[in-house]
């Protein structure tokens, strides 16, 4: 009973660590679609803080209406009791009194709203500057995997691993060889020619100092003396 649940043990392991090299070798594609995900969501907060705002707006001119009412209400009431309209001023005062009502639940509303608003605008600066950052990270892992890939498809001509590169490789070295053969070639043909041309051995000939090598400005000028003794 003991071997069956190590050898249970040993196939969960394998199940887990065959999982997460899936997971590892989809990290970036994952990670990129819970990014979208982030931004789709943190999308959706903003339009909800946008109806939030407005909502809040209309309870603060609900609020504005009310205390302009109230302030109405109250002059009313004082010019009815200057009149010595007992009763007038007091259906003021219960109309008053009902206004003052509506406006504490207004601004009850309103001081919700106000936290609200508050809070969601702090969370989505929040979550913008993580999405930033993970955007950066993102970008960073997928570079460092490019390049890690090329210096892979380029060091494998040295460990002979990539038999596609080796033999692309070994065809390369095949034409500059080729090449260099057919320079070599080139250069025997015109030694050859020059040999046969005499321009080997005239050349052999003036390094001895056998064959004039040429004119110079002396010995054109003894020439022109002989000339004029001949004379």
């Amino acid at each position: 009973m003991s071997i069956f649940k190590k050898l249970l043990t040993a196939v969960r392991g394998g199940a887990t660590e065959a999982g997460e090299a899936i997971i590892d070798s989809q990290a970036i594609r994952i990670l990129e679609q819970e990014l979208r995900d982030s931004k789709k969501a943190l999308n959706d907060a903003k339009t909800g803080l946008t109806s939030i705002m407005a909502e809040k707006m209309g309870v603060d001119r609900k609020v504005k209406e009310l205390t302009a009412k109230i302030t109405e209400h109250e002059g009313y009431a004082i010019a009815a009791m200057n009149k010595g309209d007992d009763a007038l001023a007091l259906d003021v005062a219960e109309k008053i009194a009902e206004f003052e009502h509506d406006l504490t639940i207004q601004q009850g509303i309103r001081d919700g709203y106000e936290t609200k608003v508050v809070s969601l605008k702090k969370m989505i600066r929040q979550t913008e500057r993580n999405i930033q950052a993970m955007d950066r990270e993102v970008s960073v892992v997928k570079t460092t995997a490019k390049v890690q890939k090329a210096n892979e498809l380029a060091s494998s001509k040295f460990s002979g691993s990539n038999s596609s590169l080796r033999s692309a490789t070994n065809s390369l070295e095949r034409i500059k060889a080729r090449q260099q053969q057919k320079e070599d070639q080139a250069t025997a043909a015109m030694d050859l020619e020059g040999e046969q041309g005499g321009d080997d051995l005239q050349a052999r000939l003036k390094s001895a100092g056998i064959v004039d090598s040429g004119s110079s400005g002396s010995s054109i000028l003894d020439r022109l003396k002989k000339q004029k003794a001949n004379k």
